[in-house]
């Protein structure tokens, strides 16, 4: 439920500034850093990223999860919010799998 809001919400914002102006990226990170406040969502979410980034690396690895891609490409194409809930629920797959596998 919280990777379709995730990406839902998200979305309905971006939706429009696409259907209004088209893929202007520059425009997109004019309105992004706009104002101190937008700026200030902007740079949270830009290191929320990177974080999530290295976590999904660093975790991922550990684990041994397959596809690792796959959340980095979910935080580009949609962001954060689609991208960490969805590597924690395949996480905690991975875990449970393992716990299974050990006999616990």
């Amino acid at each position: 439920m919280l990777c379709v809001l995730g990406f839902v919400l998200p979305y309905s914002q971006f939706v429009p500034f696409i259907l209004e102006h088209g893929f202007d990226i520059k425009l997109f990170f004019e309105q992004l850093f706009a104002n101190r406040i937008s700026g200030f969502f902007g740079m949270d979410v830009i290191v929320s990223s990177l974080v999530l980034w290295i976590f999904v690396f660093l975790e991922g690895t550990r684990l041994k999860i397959q596809n690792l891609w796959v959340y980095i490409a979910c935080n580009l194409l949609v962001g954060v919010s689609l991208g960490l809930p969805l590597f924690l629920f395949m996480r905690e797959r991975q875990l449970e799998q393992q716990t299974e596998t050990l006999g616990y």
